[in-house]
C-alpha cells in the first residue's frame, strides 16, 4: 500500500475513533480491552440473555452453566463475588464433561469465557482449558458488577468478539443473590467468517503440543484472511516473524512452558494485525465516501454557479427595459409582502401548536403523578391490610390477593362448625374488612387425602359455607363473599405424613379487590384442578 495513501487511512480512523490500540489478554483476567465494534455488519449476528446484578459485600453466590444444543451433556457452575463497590469481580467457573471445540467446527480450537453487560458489551474473560475428561477451570476478575456469563468455541483465545457458537450460558438459581437484569442484544461473530477458512493449513492436532501452538497458526490464518498482510502489513510482519519463532522452538522441541508462552504471544499479535486490518479498511471505506462527497459537492457548486451567470444575463437584461424593471420591482415588492403575512401566520400557527403540545404534555405528566399515587394508594393499604390479617391469622400475599389461611385446628374434626378460636378470628377479620366495603372474600375449601373423594368434596364445601355463614352475622354483604369446596385439590404439604395432611386440612379466604390492586381472584389458584 502507497505510504502517503495508507497515511491518509490511519489519520482518517483516528479522526473518526476507529483505531484502537489493541492490549494483551492474560488467561482468566480480563484486561478492559475495547471489543472491535468495526466488524461489518454482515459478519454479526445477535443474541439476548438475562445477566444479574450481583450483591456487594454479602460473600459469594453461584450461579448454574447450562449447556446448549452444540454441547449436551456438558454442564457447568460459577462462583461470584464482589467483596465492596471498588473491587471487580471475582469469577470462579467449573466446567464438566466439555467436548473438544474442535467437535463443533474443525474452526475452532478452545473455549473462552465472557461476561455481558446489561448494554450488551462482552468482554473476554480468559481461555478455558479442558483436561482429557473435558473437564475445566477458569478464575477471571472483571470491572462489570452485573453482568451474564457465556462460554464459546472460538478459533483462539484471543479473540475480541464471541462467536455465535455458545456451548454454555449462566442460569440464576433460586439462592442466587442478585437482581435479574434482561440484557440488550450483543454481537456474536457468526460462524461462517471462521468456518470459510475450515481447517486452512490442514492441521492434525498432536496431543505432545500444546494446543495455543495450534491457535497461534489459526490466528494468524486468520488475520490473513482479513487482508492483514495488505491493511497492516507491520503488524502482520510482527505476527508472523512470531510464528516462524514459535515454529523454530517447536521443529526443536523447546521447554512447553516457553513454547505455550511464545504462541501466546503470537496469537495476540496476529488478532492485533486482524483487528487492526478491519479499522483501516473501514477507514478506507470512510475515506472513499469523503472524496465521493467531496466531488458530488463541487460538481453542485458548478451548477451553481451556471445558475448564477444565467441569472445575471437575465438582471442584465431586466435593466435594460426601465419599465419592465418598474414592473418587476413592485411585483417584487408585492411577493415579498405576501410571504412575510405568511411567514408570521406560519409562526402564529407554530406558536399555537406548541402552546397545544405543552399542555398535553402537561396534562399527561399529571395524569401520570396521579396514577402513580394511586398504585402507591394501593400498595400501601395492600401492605397494612397483610400486617393486620397476619395478626389474626397466617396471610400471604399472592398474584390472587391476600391469602387468609384458616388451619384445621379451628374446625370440630371431621366437620364444618367453627370453634370458639375460629369465631373470634373471624369476628377480627370482619372489623377489618368492614372499613373497606370494595373489598371481596372468596373461600375456599380443602382437604387431606384420607377418605373418599365425595365425602372430603362435600366436606370442604361445608367448612367454606361455614366461614361464609358466620361472615354474614359479622355484617359483610353477601354481594361480596363466596365459597367454594375443592376437596383434595392443590394440596400444600406431603399427604403422606400426619404433618403434611394437618396442613392440607384447611380454609382459604382470598381478599381481593381494585382497591389494593387485585382484580377480583378465585379461591382457587390456576395451576390447582377440581
Amino acid at each position: 500500500m502507497n505510504l502517503r495513501v495508507r497515511g491518509n487511512i490511519l489519520a482518517t480512523a483516528i479522526s473518526c475513533g476507529l483505531l484502537v490500540i489493541a492490549t494483551p489478554t492474560v488467561q482468566g483476567q480480563n484486561q478492559g480491552a475495547q471489543p472491535d465494534q468495526r466488524v461489518p455488519a454482515s459478519a454479526l449476528t445477535t443474541k439476548s440473555s438475562t445477566a444479574v446484578g450481583y450483591e456487594v459485600g454479602t460473600g459469594s453466590t453461584k450461579v448454574n452453566l447450562i449447556a446448549t444444543d452444540l454441547a449436551t451433556g456438558a454442564n457447568g457452575q460459577a462462583k461470584v463475588q464482589i467483596k465492596s463497590k471498588a473491587d471487580r469481580a471475582s469469577v470462579d467457573i467449573e466446567v464438566k464433561g466439555l467436548k473438544p471445540a474442535s467437535t463443533i467446527g474443525t474452526e475452532f480450537l478452545t473455549y473462552v469465557l465472557w461476561d455481558v453487560t446489561p448494554e450488551g458489551r462482552a468482554d473476554n474473560l480468559g481461555e478455558v482449558l479442558l483436561n482429557k475428561n473435558g473437564d475445566g477451570k477458569l478464575s477471571a476478575t472483571t470491572p462489570a458488577q452485573a453482568f451474564s456469563l457465556i462460554v464459546t468455541a472460538e478459533p483462539y483465545f484471543a479473540v475480541r468478539i464471541p462467536s455465535e457458537m455458545v456451548a454454555l450460558q449462566s442460569e440464576p438459581t433460586k439462592s442466587t443473590q442478585g437482581k435479574l437484569i434482561p440484557v440488550s442484544d450483543y454481537k456474536l461473530m457468526k460462524r461462517a467468517q471462521y468456518q470459510k477458512l475450515g481447517n486452512p493449513l490442514g492441521m492434525t492436532l498432536d496431543p505432545k503440543i500444546p494446543l495455543s501452538v495450534y491457535e497461534a497458526r489459526n490466528a494468524v490464518e486468520i488475520a490473513k484472511s482479513h487482508l492483514a498482510d495488505k491493511y497492516a502489513p507491520e503488524a502482520f510482519a510482527k505476527a508472523t516473524a512470531s510464528l516462524q519463532m514459535m515454529d523454530s522452538a517447536v521443529g526443536a522441541k523447546s521447554d512447553n512452558n516457553n513454547l505455550i508462552s511464545e504462541a501466546r504471544q503470537t496469537a495476540q499479535s496476529a488478532e492485533d494485525a486482524r483487528a487492526l486490518s478491519v479499522q483501516l479498511q473501514e477507514a478506507a471505506r470512510i475515506q472513499k465516501e469523503k472524496e465521493a462527497a467531496a466531488e458530488a459537492a463541487a460538481a453542485t457548486a458548478r451548477a451553481q454557479a451556471e445558475a448564477k451567470a444565467a441569472a445575471d444575463a437575465a438582471e442584465a437584461k431586466r435593466k435594460a427595459d426601465a419599465a419592465a424593471a418598474e414592473a418587476q420591482r413592485q411585483a417584487d415588492a408585492a411577493a415579498a409582502e405576501a410571504q412575510r403575512q405568511a411567514d408570521a401566520a406560519a409562526a402564529e400557527a407554530k406558536q399555537k401548536a406548541d402552546a397545544e403540545i405543552a399542555a398535553q404534555e402537561a396534562a399527561r405528566k399529571q395524569a401520570e403523578a396521579q396514577k402513580t399515587a394511586a398504585e402507591k394508594e394501593k400498595q400501601e393499604l395492600r401492605e397494612r391490610l397483610l400486617q393486620q390479617f397476619n395478626r389474626v391469622l397466617p396471610t400471604t400475599d399472592t398474584d390472587r390477593g391476600l391469602v387468609v389461611n384458616m388451619g384445621d385446628v379451628l374446625f370440630a374434626t371431621g366437620k364444618a362448625d367453627l370453634n370458639t378460636d375460629a369465631k373470634i378470628a373471624l369476628a377480627k377479620l370482619s372489623g377489618i374488612v368492614l372499613n373497606y366495603p370494595s373489598l371481596k372474600l372468596a373461600i375456599g375449601g380443602y382437604t387431606d387425602s384420607t377418605g373418599t373423594a365425595d365425602f372430603n368434596m362435600k366436606l370442604s364445601q361445608a367448612r367454606g359455607d361455614s366461614v361464609l355463614d358466620y361472615l354474614l352475622t359479622q355484617g359483610l354483604d353477601s354481594s361480596v363473599l363466596s365459597a367454594q369446596g375443592y376437596g383434595t385439590a392443590n394440596p400444600v404439604a406431603d399427604n403422606n405424613t400426619a404433618q403434611g395432611r394437618q396442613k392440607n386440612r384447611r380454609v382459604e379466604i382470598v381478599v381481593s379487590g381494585e382497591v389494593i390492586g387485585t382484580q377480583i381472584g378465585s379461591a382457587q389458584p390456576d395451576s390447582a384442578s377440581n
